[in-house]
């Protein structure tokens, strides 16, 4: 809900430093990866309690997030950057909640569980609909230059950044966070389920009345 406003604000900023990194021969894929190491990096020092530290990694995890599709814009974009880019946020997402339940299994495990159904749930929801808009030929820059359709929703990657760093300022509430973080992610998977179905409902069922 709050990506497009936040890429007025941080875009110029991140184009400049991609700029800057791709004149030193820094590949976007290379930043990629990078930042996927270290937000890998901070779900370990979440499991062993260092939530301080999780949060810092995190926010450059995300800095690095940022920057990748900027040293692309800089030099050229490529679709294997751009599934490279989304395999590693959904690895980051994932493993950000699995720390907190390895910190705290007895207490952590069931709402994070049910956390990480929700993030698969509407990750299914969000890749289904950008395989369809694909299909049909949609595009929008809302969200920035992107290699695959991003449709809006309640929640997004902003708000779960927002949410990593409440959870890692507040980890003995991870549970009714997760729960309330889960509920927010079904509902917005409905909402684009539901947006899907207005979006393409309608003309597949008029192929189908062609055919």
């Amino acid at each position: 809900m709050l990506d497009a406003y936040a890429r007025k604000l941080i875009d110029p900023p991140l184009n400049v430093a991609g700029r800057g990194l791709a004149q030193v021969g820094v590949g976007a894929n290379t930043v990629t990866l990078v930042g996927l190491g270290v937000g890998l990096t901070a779900a370990i020092a979440i499991a062993f309690g260092a939530f301080g530290l999780g949060l810092g990694l995190i926010l450059a995890s995300r800095l690095a997030d940022g920057l990748d599709g900027a040293v692309a814009r800089a030099t050229h974009r490529t679709d294997f950057g751009g599934y490279l880019d989304i395999t590693s946020d959904f690895l980051f997402y994932g493993a950000v909640p699995l720390g907190f339940v390895l910190f705290d299994p007895s207490s952590n495990a069931v709402p994070g569980a049910v956390l990480l159904l929700s993030f698969y749930v509407n990750g299914a929801s969000f890749l289904g609909y950008a395989i369809l808009a694909e299909k049909k030929g949609l595009a929008t820059r809302t969200q920035g230059v992107k290699s695959l359709y991003y449709s809006n929703g309640l929640l997004e990657g902003t708000e779960t950044i927002a949410f990593f760093i409440l959870l890692c300022l507040l980890p003995a509430y991870f549970g009714p966070l997760a729960c309330l973080f889960a509920i927010l992610c079904f509902a917005t998977a409905a909402l684009r389920v539901f947006g899907a179905y207005q979006a393409f409902g309608q003309i597949s069922s008029d192929q189908q009345e062609t055919q």
